[in-house]
């Protein structure tokens, strides 16, 4: 029998977006001014502290759920994501657990890493996703799926991948119809793509975005309509060319030297790391 609302069980996968890496759980420990606790906190929290100091846009779902008319009070969740994990990484380690703890509801985000390298196969990297929506939709679950955010706001290097995300975005919309799950359209919340939405490597979402995106998903679940919000990026300011340059020479020696030279090496960010929440565990309010 398929789940429907209202949820009583919450299980996330994917990378390191998932796994909530930049929105630090502990706001001492966030280098962006007002940390985690100038942003919309709420007054549930999950029980089981993140692994690594690490909240995220799906911890923030579950602690929303429970107030929601579409979550429980008595919700539980778990959280299988870990950083750097390719999508074949995430459906062979984290989707097998996930059909085990077989909750009503499962968020599915990978590829984005997948779609940083130039010689992925984009469809074939649909087929993957879409086998893992059959699998979870067989047994009843229902499926959140999240697209990938539009690159023309980052760095120029990083804005090269643009067409590979949109190509890849029409493809999990088309998975999303075929098997009637629900979609969070990242690509599309333009209120996202803002400077103070983003961690300073410009890769991974800030404490703010982790929580404008886990209302965009709670408003997903709950079927509140869309506002039209275009799709012209936001303005962004003019800066002398020596200060762009000199800014994006900083760039690539602090996050993406070091994202290549991993990559060169066969050494992933998350290797040796095991899920920040393994199992099903009780999100509760603060004054319970």
């Amino acid at each position: 029998m398929t789940a429907t609302p209202p949820f009583s069980s919450y299980v996330a996968i994917g990378d390191s977006f998932t796994e909530g890496l930049m929105d630090f759980a502990d706001p001492a420990h966030d280098p962006e001014p007002g940390g985690t606790g100038a942003v919309g906190t709420t007054d549930a929290e999950v029980v089981d502290p993140t692994a690594g100091g690490f909240r995220g846009w799906a911890d923030r779902l579950a602690e929303q759920l429970v107030t929601s008319p579409v979550g429980s009070p008595d919700l539980t969740y778990g959280n299988l994501a870990i950083r750097g994990r390719l999508a074949d990484q995430v459906l062979a380690e984290q989707l097998p657990r996930a059909l085990e703890l077989a909750p009503d509801l499962v968020s599915l985000c990978a590829g984005g890493n997948d779609c940083l390298r130039p010689y992925t196969n984009i469809d074939h990297l649909a087929d993957e996703i879409e086998s893992a929506v059959v699998a979870l939709r067989e047994v009843g679950i229902q499926v959140l799926m999240v697209n990938g955010y539009d690159t023309e706001a980052a760095s120029p290097l990083i804005r090269t991948v643009r067409s590979r995300v949109g190509i890849y975005n029409s493809h999990l919309w088309t998975i999303a119809q075929r098997h009637g799950c629900y979609m969070v359209d990242v690509w599309g919340l333009r209120e996202l793509y803002t400077q103070e939405m983003w961690a300073e490597d410009r890769i991974h979402l800030s404490a703010k975005g982790h929580e404008l995106v886990s209302r965009q998903a709670l408003a997903t679940l709950e079927g509140t309509p869309a506002t039209r919000q275009g799709f012209a990026m936001p303005e962004r300011p003019g800066r002398p060319v020596r200060q762009v340059v000199a800014e994006e020479s900083a760039w690539v020696r602090t996050h993406l030297a070091p994202w290549v030279s991993r990559r060169l090496r066969g050494v992933s960010s998350g290797d040796g790391l095991e899920p920040k929440l393994p199992g099903l565990t009780p999100v509760r309010g603060e004054a319970d």
